[in-house]
């Protein structure tokens, strides 16, 4: 993603959604929208590139396929 703040990626990690997304919005302007979008595709990449290397009880551990939402039971 073109230039986030590396604490989005630190924030994704800890699952700290809301942080990120604040983050996003902040860093680009952007709409709640757009910034969930970017969150998305970012957890993603990270998912993909960091295989294996994502911290423990991450969603990656509970074998889960969708990157977390915030409000989510899951990821409160």
């Amino acid at each position: 993603m073109d230039q986030l703040p590396a604490s989005v990626d630190h924030d994704i990690l800890a699952h700290r959604s809301i942080a990120a997304i604040a983050t996003i919005r902040e860093t680009w302007g952007c709409t709640v929208p757009q910034a969930l979008d970017a969150y998305v595709q970012r957890y993603e990449e990270l998912r993909r590139d960091r295989r294996g290397g994502l911290k423990p009880g991450s969603e990656e551990e509970h074998g889960s396929r969708s990157a977390p939402v915030a409000g989510d039971a899951k990821n409160p």
